[in-house]
C-alpha cells in the first residue's frame, strides 16, 4: 500500500514540518487546493513552498476553474493532478489539458456523487480518487459509504483491464485502512502530521 501524506492539517511552521516529511519514505505529498467556492475553504498558494516539496506531488483539485489552477500548479512537476467530476467543465477537454502537460489524470468524486458518474471517463485517466469524507477539511470521520465505491472500482478495473489505481482520502488511519481493500494509494493528513513521529505513523499504513 502506497501511502500520500497531506500537509492540510500542518498549521504551524509548515517549512520545518516540510522537511520533517521529507525525512520519511512517504511515496507522495498531496496538496489540497481549495478556491473558496467548489468548498467553503480557501488554501495558501502552494507553489510558494516549492523549494521544499522534495517527494512526488499528487495534486487535488478541489476548485471550479480547474484549467487556471491546472495551469499555475503544473509548474510544481506533480505526478498527479486530481480534479472533481462535479464541475461544470467539459471532463473531456480537462483530461486533455493535464495529459498535455505530461502530468498523469485523476478524478475524484464527493460522497454523494455515483460512482457511475465515473464510468465514461475510466478508460482515460490514471487515478480515481473516492472521497471518504466530504471534501474540504482535514480530521473528518470516514465514511462507511466509499467502501462499495472502492469494491465496485477494483472489480470493474479488473474486469475491463483498466489501468487506474484507487485512492481514498478521508478519516484514514490504523483503523480505517482495513475497509479500503483493493485501494492502492490511501491518503491520510491528521493521522500523520498531528504526531511526533511521522514515519511511525506511515508504516502503520502500509
Amino acid at each position: 500500500m502506497k501511502v500520500s501524506t497531506s500537509i492540510l492539517s500542518i498549521q504551524d511552521d509548515v517549512v520545518s514540518n516540510l522537511k520533517k516529511l521529507n525525512e520519511t519514505d512517504t511515496d507522495y505529498i498531496h496538496l489540497d487546493v481549495m478556491d473558496g467556492k467548489f468548498v467553503p475553504r480557501k488554501t495558501e498558494d502552494y507553489t510558494a513552498l516549492k523549494s521544499y516539496l522534495f517527494k512526488p506531488l499528487d495534486i487535488h483539485l478541489m476548485v471550479e476553474d480547474v484549467p487556471s489552477y491546472l495551469e499555475h500548479y503544473a509548474c510544481l512537476k506533480p505526478d498527479y493532478i486530481t480534479f472533481h467530476v462535479e464541475v461544470n467543465t467539459k471532463i473531456e477537454k480537462l483530461i486533455h489539458m493535464i495529459r498535455e502537460k505530461n502530468i498523469k489524470v485523476g478524478i475524484s468524486l464527493k460522497p454523494d456523487t455515483p460512482v457511475s458518474f465515473l464510468i465514461p471517463y475510466l478508460d482515460e485517466i490514471d487515478l480515481v480518487l473516492v472521497m471518504s469524507v466530504e471534501p474540504g477539511a482535514g480530521g473528518q470521520k470516514f465514511m462507511e459509504s466509499a467502501c462499495d465505491k472502492i469494491r465496485f472500482l477494483d472489480r470493474l478495473r479488473k474486469e475491463r483491464n483498466y489501468s487506474y489505481v484507487i485512492e481514498v482520502d478521508g478519516g484514514i488511519n490504523h483503523e480505517t485502512k482495513k475497509q479500503c481493500e483493493g485501494a492502492d494509494i490511501l491518503v491520510a493528513g491528521s493521522f500523520i502530521t498531528n504526531c511526533d513521529d511521522y514515519q511511525k505513523q506511515i508504516d502503520m499504513l502500509r
